[in-house]
């Protein structure tokens, strides 16, 4: 497992959904931009993500140091809502199985 990354549920440790619904849109887009292209470009250190078809916030580890006062934040609103927060299981180091076929 890679520790790199924290995932937050939509889903609170009593297992009700948190509401409003889109407080993950909202958190995400805090610290989106606007590129050349005229969209918004989710910051490489916080997105919304669908894990197991629920929504979730992906928080990547370096955004301590990028950006303490954002990390604080997005965490603390977890914990006071009660949200559940583990590490991203999604990045499994797994070794690349050969093609048998391909003799």
């Amino acid at each position: 497992m890679n520790d790199d990354a924290l995932v937050i549920e939509s889903v609170r440790e009593d297992g009700s959904k948190l509401r409003p619904s889109d407080w993950i849109e909202r958190i995400s887009s805090m610290l989106a931009e606007f590129g050349p292209d005229h969209r918004l470009h989710y910051s490489p250190w916080v997105h919304p993500c669908v894990i197991g078809g629920e929504k979730c916030l992906v928080i990547e580890r370096d955004l301590h140091e990028k950006d303490p006062q954002a990390y604080r934040y997005i965490l603390g609103f977890a914990e006071q809502n009660g949200l559940r927060i583990q590490p991203d299981r999604r990045k499994i180091n797994r070794p690349v199985e050969h093609d048998r076929r391909a003799g």
